[in-house]
């Protein structure tokens, strides 16, 4: 096996165009942190992309950050944290997770994925923020899309069209993204002791509220144990977090504990609390216990989704929690996979939506479709686009699909 390590965007243009020339697969990695997240790879080759770092471009008072594929997340983060911004998509960390080191992800990584977080309600994920990529195909052709402004409306947006792809359609070699600044202060209300059902409709009060929550989470009961080092404690916790300027946020914690007054017991938890509880969230630090346990990432419509788990449970042992007001739902299988085809007959028994296996063994991703299958009209555009993109099957073959 060969591992490619270019620096600069030239070589991967010509270690690609070598493998167009040779017909010879590639596996694509940054850091390799969301590895285990799709079918297994058997390519001789690997074009490891994690010395193509560096932030290219940093403008704070234009609110654009320009950076290398390989550049380390964490190490974007912290530029951007040290001027009081963010990206406020929130982009997860899978390390914990799959068993690696978290804060291992890059930046062409989130885009690759399409990451996003528990601000999502609010924010969005990767592709609503990119404003620009520079590119790599699998035919060996560099190209760019987009820019380094705000508005810009150069044609189709291959930005957004390569996000979620996973490195199946292009190698990115460096991105621009839209940067926000961050809250001034955050606070979370935490409702305690619900039942799934409960939460769901608080939940949904909540978000119909004019209190602008960015974030709505369900914990059920020991769930919440496994969070911000157990501060929660083992009962329920339906979380729902405010940001923005200090006066504005009491106001409106305010309305909230008016309106879900008589839901149950409220807890208020500011500042860093606050943060830590989001950020295991965000990572799925419940169920990152070092274990095999097949995860699956369900997105579905939110008050659908305690009903679906509750079906579920009467056939498979399984653990949840929700995220996004309950349209993303975490599910850990206790006892081993049940068959992929039970899952997502529930889910279209239950208004629709996505699932997705996380987590799992190599012999078990092989076995079935990770991503949800695509309808048959879609599938058939997804090939299409591969055709246009990456004819040879050089990026990635097989883990998608």
């Amino acid at each position: 096996m060969t591992t490619f390590t270019p620096t600069t965007s030239d070589e991967v243009l010509s270690t690609i165009a070598w493998a167009v020339a040779e017909g010879s697969p590639l596996e694509i990695l940054g850091h390799g942190s969301k590895r285990g997240i799709g079918r297994p790879l058997q390519t001789e080759h690997t074009l490891d992309l994690s010395k193509l770092t560096g932030v290219t471009l940093y403008e704070p008072a234009e609110l654009v950050l320009s950076a290398k594929a390989g550049t380390p997340l964490a190490e974007i983060e912290k530029l951007l944290a040290d001027n009081g911004q963010q990206l406020a998509f929130e982009p997860m960390d899978y390390g914990s997770l799959l068993g690696g080191e978290p804060g291992k992800g890059t930046i062409g990584g989130v885009l690759g994925a399409n990451l996003s977080g528990p601000r999502r309600l609010k924010a969005g994920a990767a592709r609503d923020h990119i404003l620009g990529i520079n590119v790599v195909s699998g035919r060996g052709e560099a190209f760019k899309s987009g820019g380094r402004v705000v508005k810009n409306v150069t044609g189709y947006d291959m930005s957004k069209l390569m996000a979620n792809s996973w490195g199946t359609l292009a190698v990115f070699t460096d991105v621009t993204f839209k940067v926000l600044p961050s809250a001034e202060t955050e606070v979370t209300l935490a409702v305690r002791g619900l039942l799934d059902d409960a939460a769901a409709s608080a939940m949904a009060l909540a978000l119909g509220s004019s209190a602008e929550v960015s974030s709505a989470a369900h914990l059920p009961e020991r769930i919440a144990a496994r969070v911000a080092g157990g501060a929660l404690g083992s009962e329920a916790a339906t979380l729902l977090r405010v940001e923005g300027f200090g006066p504005s946020v009491v106001y409106r914690i305010a309305t909230l504990k008016t309106l879900l007054g008589k839901a149950g017991p409220l807890e208020e938890i500011a500042g860093e609390a606050s943060h830590l509880i989001w950020r295991d969230v965000r990572d799925i630090r419940p169920f990152a216990d070092g274990s095999e346990k097949p995860v699956w990432r369900v997105s579905m419509a939110p008050f659908h989704a305690h009903q679906m788990v509750l079906t579920l449970r009467m056939q498979a042992a399984v653990s949840a929690f929700y995220d996004w007001q309950g349209g993303l739902v975490w599910l850990r299988m206790e006892e081993g996979d049940p068959e992929a085809s039970l899952l997502r007959g529930l889910l279209r028994k239950h208004g629709g939506g996505h699932a997705t296996l996380v987590r799992a063994t190599p012999a078990h991703r092989a076995a079935l479709p990770v991503f949800e299958p695509q309808p048959p009209a879609l599938a058939a555009l997804s090939q299409r686009l591969k055709q246009e993109f990456d004819p040879k099957n050089i990026l990635n073959p097989g883990r998608m699909a």
